[in-house]
């Protein structure tokens, strides 16, 4: 068997994440957070963007001096105020990370930062040069890098490398790359730049692709993913860590790669950010949504009872989730009622079950879904009724099917 090589877990929750509109927070609330994402096993942590405010930089300094494990990452423009202003926040970290970015797609060098592309190179070198200086460990970013000219990129990317940077992050930054442009770009400018220094993706999520984008750069040589809790971030959000861990986890035939992530933490540090910032998470999010390991169709509750791989690719309590939930609704069949029955220490002959399904069906029809009490109701009022066994009932199954 083949040596799974090593991805690094970048988590920018606590920056990237934190500035998606309505996930802001306090101090406090990101050194809470920086905890837990340690407890999680992360390699990187992204502490924050310290030249953004004095709130930021008091974060991102009680980060490094409290979190001794993980790198602690701070955000800096490629400037030289930027820089030192990151330095300052960062230098009394056991692990610190100088993280440097400057815009390379054309777009945004004419109508942003209205420079040419030999400027923007010399900015580059001058940048990496000066944190380097300042720190051993310098990841440059080029900011937009999916929709730069791939040449210069790669000349980008090289002189970066020869300023001092250690990784080069490659952002999809608008989300507008699929699969087979990440590939291209990642083992182009993988080739060229050889072992020299560590490939870093980071994909957002404006067409739905942030994690697909994000395998596809591992398979073609990436070996560090930036991403954050929930998918959290700018617009639509970034790349779920808890996608990505799961995914080389559950496919490790197909991606033969590991993390450092301890897999049952991550529902309770999903449960963590949402409670920080009061965000739900919505319940169809893979992994730790509260639909993630739940089953109300019939047929799917007849197979998960006889055998738990027919419907769940991973059990539950790989990621920490509490457990497989069979949901009572109108789709539900006979097996999935009277597997709730005998967990509540109910066992009902047939005649019974039928007749509690015809009442549990139709009080789903009109609430959606039927809880343990509201079942247990029900089984009370039946067994204080005599038995009529309803022939009509017999020929329900429920077993309504679900593709």
């Amino acid at each position: 068997m083949a040596t799974r090589s090593r991805i690094h877990v970048f988590d920018t929750t606590l920056r990237d994440g934190e500035q998606a509109p309505g996930f802001s927070m306090t101090p406090t609330e990101k050194l809470r957070l920086a905890h837990q994402l340690d407890r999680l096993g992360v390699d990187i942590i992204e502490a924050g963007f310290p030249i953004s405010s004095d709130g930021d930089f008091e974060a991102v300094k009680a980060i490094a001096g409290a979190v001794r494990r993980p790198i602690i990452a701070g955000l800096a423009r490629a400037i030289p105020a930027d820089i030192d202003r990151a330095w300052a926040a960062l230098s009394g970290a056991a692990r610190p990370r100088l993280h440097v970015f400057l815009a390379t797609s054309d777009i945004h060098l004419e109508h942003k930062l209205r420079i040419t592309r030999a400027q923007c190179l010399e900015q580059i070198k001058s940048a990496v040069a000066h944190a380097r200086s300042l720190c051993a460990d310098v990841e440059f970013s080029a900011e937009d890098a999916t929709r730069s000219d791939l040449t210069f990129l790669c000349e980008v990317s090289v002189a970066a490398v020869e300023a001092g940077a250690t990784t080069i992050n490659l952002p999809d930054t608008v989300g507008y790359a699929l699969p087979a442009d990440i590939h291209k770009m990642f083992s182009t400018v993988g080739q060229l730049l050889g072992d020299r220094a560590i490939l870093s993706a980071h994909c957002h999520n404006d067409l739905g692709m942030a994690v697909a984008n994000s395998i596809a750069a591992v398979q073609a040589g990436a070996r560090q993913v930036e991403c954050t809790i929930n998918g959290i971030g700018e617009r639509a959000g970034n790349a779920s860590l808890e996608e990505i861990v799961m995914a080389l986890e559950v496919r490790a035939d197909a991606l033969p790669h590991t993390t450092g992530i301890h897999t049952p933490s991550l529902v309770p540090v999903s449960n963590a950010l949402s409670a920080i910032v009061g965000v739900s998470v919505p319940p169809n999010k893979a992994i730790v949504g509260a639909n993630a390991f739940a089953h109300e169709a019939g047929i799917h509750q007849d197979g998960m009872l006889k055998h738990e791989l027919t419907y769940e690719i991973m059990r539950p309590e790989t990621v920490g989730a509490p457990g497989t939930r069979l949901v009572l609704g109108k789709h539900s069949g006979m097996r999935g009622l009277d597997a709730r029955c005998r967990a509540l220490g109910h066992r009902f002959r047939q005649p019974e079950l039928e007749r509690l399904y015809i009442k549990v069906t139709a009080l789903a029809d009109r609430t959606k879904s039927v809880n343990d009490d509201q079942l247990a109701a029900i089984i009370r009022d039946e067994m204080a009724t005599p038995l009529t066994v309803s022939a009509a009932a017999g020929a329900r199954s429920g077993d309504v099917a679900c593709h």
